[in-house]
């Protein structure tokens, strides 16, 4: 069933309307089995599309790969979280930043000592190091790079989620677990496992809200750009994604 982000009044009268599909990713965006989807880019979303004045359907939560195909194939008008590439700009375009994505290698708190001296992606490769990383995702140029070195070494071993991830840390499959540095710390808070991260920062980059380039307008990016910029100078995105600890 489908939730909207505006009484059935506003939709009525909401200068744009945009379907998203649901997805399982906290703490960005999430299901509850006994209350309404949550997250961070969920509240963020929702804020912006208010500011708007613009109707936001959620749809249920599909696999990444089906909800990249639908989105391309016009099922979809948004997406969020994404970084903006040539590539994608053919079919897509992309409102201004509402947030920053940081991805880190973590390590088990009680092992951190040992990993002080490493400072970069590459170092892993050089000092043979174990890791985990998600099978699937743009995780930085720098990682991009070492990727090959480490799975032909057998030093890399990869996860489809991050529950999974941290499992096979606990499990001590690995060392090292490299990912989304807010998503590894909510995943490590709910099994219970103690992280800190290695002393450098693998990638830090904008993500914006992407719109499907054939069922939106530059109108409707308009609005939601307008939006975006009100809320960040009000202070009230900020203090949504301080609520998540993100900066």
């Amino acid at each position: 069933m489908a939730f909207m982000v505006a009484s059935a009044l506003q939709a009525q009268a909401a200068p744009c309307r945009m379907k998203m599909a649901l997805e399982q990713w906290p703490p960005y965006v999430y299901s509850r089995p006994d209350g309404p989807p949550a997250g961070l880019d969920l509240e963020l979303a929702q804020a912006i599309f208010k500011e708007a004045g613009c109707a936001l359907q959620l749809l249920p939560a599909l696999p990444t790969a089906r909800r990249q195909r639908q989105f391309e194939q016009g099922g979809l008008d948004l997406l969020l979280a994404a970084s903006d590439t040539a590539e994608r700009r053919k079919y897509a375009r992309f409102s201004v930043a509402y947030r920053f994505e940081s991805v880190s290698v973590f390590t088990r708190s009680a092992n951190l000592a040992r990993y002080r001296g490493v400072r970069s992606v590459e170092a892993l490769a050089g000092k043979n190091l174990s890791l985990l990383a998600p099978k699937l995702g743009w995780y930085g140029a720098a990682y991009a790079r070492v990727q090959p070195q480490l799975l032909a070494s057998g030093h890399l071993s990869t996860f489809l989620n991050f529950e999974q991830g941290m499992r096979m840390l606990d499990a001590g499959r690995a060392e090292l677990i490299l990912g989304d540095t807010a998503a590894l710390r909510h995943e490590a808070r709910e099994q219970g496992i103690a992280i800190a991260p290695l002393p450098f920062t693998v990638l830090r980059a904008p993500v914006h809200l992407m719109l499907n380039k054939h069922s939106t307008t530059q109108a409707e990016l308009d609005l939601l750009n307008a939006a975006i910029l009100r809320l960040e100078k009000q202070g009230v995105l900020a203090e949504i994604r301080g609520r998540y600890g993100v900066s």
